[in-house]
């Protein structure tokens, strides 16, 4: 790997070169080259040439998972990790939220706030905004949940036991600002992946991850099966509902658990649920919030295939709480 001074420009020639060749002709990164490349990436130490053509050549040809490891390694360095509450027994459980709700209700924020009452701490992290869509986020402001405006104020929200969520740009900047540039570009790119596995604590955690195209399942399978550290913690891995990680009410999807480098199926799919489901009316964020209410104050019941991904969020977020604290003893 090359060296590269703090504050001093990468000339990012040598990775387009491979990296830019086409699908079929593209070579990829060594993990060492993509960690290197992308911290340059998030910096600002990568002209605006060379940027974009970097971001479209890995939409053309698609991450390898050294890249995706190297990548996701810069991404997480480039902010401060969160603290998890110490008294829980649960390990903190991530949910990324940047694709809202174009056709059905966004249940996500439904997701969150049933962890949060039976006493885990969940973060949500993700965009304020999307055109056409409706995000977490406004759902949760119309539920009267304030939205983290640091880091402090999210790790408080957590440790007096509500739910936090975190806006991208306020966990990390630089993140947010690669995300920005789809408005340029047109096209999503790489850190898209990237801020739906990242890790943001301390300690370990699980996180809900979720993809859209059927190549990613076995790219991210196998990324969190052989090459994710095992010490970040565990991952839940589902075909998204529109994009987001909550189990799809209409027909629900195959969950698998990665850990410890083994990979266990929790849920397999089903065709369609037995009877139409009841959901809210209409998917605006203020008839969601209205029905989320009446579900949370027991006039509604919680989805079925959302009630069981609760379940299973709660026992493996146990037993990777229960996991480190073993391993801290020891």
């Amino acid at each position: 790997m090359e060296n590269s001074q703090p504050g001093e420009p990468l000339a990012a020639a040598r990775f387009i070169k491979e990296i830019g060749r086409g699908k079929d002709g593209a070579r990829s990164m060594s993990r060492d080259d993509a960690t290197l490349l992308f911290a340059a990436m998030l910096e600002g130490r990568v002209s605006d040439l060379e940027l974009g053509a970097i971001l479209l050549a890995m939409r053309i040809k698609g991450e390898s998972i050294d890249e995706i490891g190297g990548f996701l390694e810069a991404a997480e360095a480039s902010f401060a990790p969160l603290s998890a509450p110490l008294a829980s027994p649960y390990a903190p459980i991530v949910i990324p939220s940047y694709n809202g709700a174009r056709h059905m209700a966004n249940l996500t924020p439904l997701l969150v706030s049933v962890l949060a009452r039976h006493g885990a701490p969940v973060l949500m992290h993700g965009v304020l905004q999307d055109p056409n869509r409706v995000t977490s986020a406004e759902i949760f402001q119309e539920l009267g949940l304030p939205l983290s405006r640091t880091p402090a104020h999210a790790e408080a929200q957590l440790a007096s036991g509500a739910p936090a969520f975190i806006p991208i740009e306020v966990l990390a900047p630089q993140l947010a600002h690669l995300l920005s540039l789809r408005r340029i570009l047109g096209v999503r790119n790489s850190t898209h992946t990237l801020v739906k596995i990242m890790q943001p604590f301390r300690q370990p955690a699980l996180r809900l991850t979720s993809y859209t195209h059927p190549e990613y399942l076995e790219m991210l399978s196998t990324y969190f099966a052989t090459a994710a550290p095992h010490a970040r913690g565990d991952a839940f891995l589902m075909r998204g509902t529109e994009g987001e990680t909550v189990a799809n009410v209409k027909r629900a999807q195959r969950i698998d658990w990665l850990h410890q480098g083994q990979r266990s199926t929790l849920f397999d799919k089903q065709e369609r649920a037995d009877a139409a489901p009841d959901l809210p009316a209409e998917r605006d964020a203020v008839t969601t919030a209205r029905w989320i209410e009446q579900v949370l104050a027991g006039a509604r019941e919680v989805p079925p295939a959302i009630a069981e991904q609760v379940e299973h969020c709660l026992q493996v977020a146990r037993i990777v709480r229960e996991r480190t604290d073993v391993e801290r003893d020891h």
